[in-house]
């Protein structure tokens, strides 16, 4: 059984980044920048993509249960103008993929995703408790 305590469902990446904090780069890595939060209700994970539209993400859960996080953008074939060519070029996220495994109280029917000001957030709703009523009469025997 996994556990909910110390953010073990987390992949090594951001358990790095909760732990050393925000100062935590790596230099000339293409991995987006993450955040991962939590609140009564959820956990829920963004994903820095300035630029990239909904088109380009791909999320799902596999076959083990886990959550996937695809990124592809395509390059324009765009020639560069006859006057301007690049000295140096580094606005490409080219293809990233995130395996998350998810905790035992994420309701994966309900797993919400969008991609909003360049943003992907992902919505990991948890399973809603139900609450069992305690009282009863006991029978006396």
């Amino acid at each position: 059984m996994r556990t909910m305590h110390g953010n073990y469902w987390l992949p090594e990446l951001f358990n790095d980044l909760m732990n050393v904090g925000i100062q935590a780069t790596k230099p000339c890595t293409t991995a987006p920048a993450t955040n991962v939060m939590e609140n009564d209700n959820m956990y829920i994970v963004e994903l820095a993509a300035p630029g990239l539209k909904k088109e380009y993400f791909f999320v799902n859960i596999n076959d083990e249960g886990n959550l996937v996080i695809k990124m592809e953008q395509k390059d324009d074939e765009k020639k560069d103008n006859e006057k301007t060519h690049y000295l140096r070029r580094e606005f490409s996220y080219t293809k990233y993929e995130q395996t998350l495994i998810l905790p035992d109280d994420v309701d994966k029917e309900k797993i919400e995703a969008k991609v909003s000001d360049g943003i992907l957030t992902v919505n990991l709703p948890k399973i809603e408790e139900t609450k069992v009523k305690v009282a009863r009469s006991i029978q006396i025997n």
